[in-house]
């Protein structure tokens, strides 16, 4: 999925016809049902020029600044893509590194790590600890992350979500993410899955397998 060029009309009715007809009413249930609450991030995209005509965002700055603006989007480019290094490697010294110290994480709400928590305050469970024991190779850490747009202190990253049950379920689903970042490190995080139902299935299944 890319978004990066997207006229801001069309590029959210061009998703909402995906999943609906003419009538406006959901034409399949499922995963373009899931895939409806993406449609805030893309009118977010749209809003703060993420996603735009050519390859130019709404806000870019003028010449002057345009080197610099440049850098540091390249830096928070790579910055994303070494804390997705760091946890498909289980690294927990350098995403503390990456990661600031008030770091607000948003998870969907149906899944077990689901809410709005501080990374230094997690809550009941945290992500690593549902999906480590469902990830025992690298297959399954393997997340594929890509960038798909950026502007200023924003990334977006499209990547995988993979885990294999007790019982030799395999679960492959892709995320959205929007990430925030200040002075090179992560101080926000908000999550979308593209089917939600399905993920929280996979787990509820793999949760009764282990016991």
């Amino acid at each position: 999925m890319y978004i990066g060029n997207l006229q801001s009309g069309s590029s959210i009715q061009i998703a909402e016809s995906l999943m609906c007809g003419t009538s406006g009413h959901l034409r399949n249930p499922g995963p373009r049902y899931a895939f409806m609450s993406l449609l805030p991030l893309v009118r977010f995209c749209v809003a703060i020029g993420l996603c735009t005509v050519g390859s130019q965002p709404s806000q870019y700055p003028t010449n002057g600044s345009r080197k610099e603006y440049n850098l540091v989007m390249d830096d928070n480019r790579t910055v994303i893509m070494n804390i997705f290094r760091a946890i498909e490697q289980r690294d927990e010294p350098r995403l503390r590194e990456l990661f600031a110290t008030d770091l607000e994480m948003h998870w969907p709400i149906s899944l077990p790590y689901g809410g709005t928590y501080k990374a230094c305050a997690p809550g009941r469970t945290t992500w690593s600890e549902t999906w480590t024991p469902l990830q025992p190779t690298d297959t399954e850490r393997r997340m594929d992350a890509r960038v798909i747009a950026a502007a200023a202190d924003d990334v977006v990253v499209l990547w995988h979500q993979r885990g294999v049950s007790p019982g030799g379920e395999r679960f492959d689903g892709e995320v959205l993410g929007l990430y925030k970042l200040h002075n090179g490190r992560l101080s926000r995080a908000q999550m979308f899955y593209f089917d939600e139902a399905a993920a929280a299935g996979f787990l509820a299944r793999a949760k009764l397998e282990k016991k």
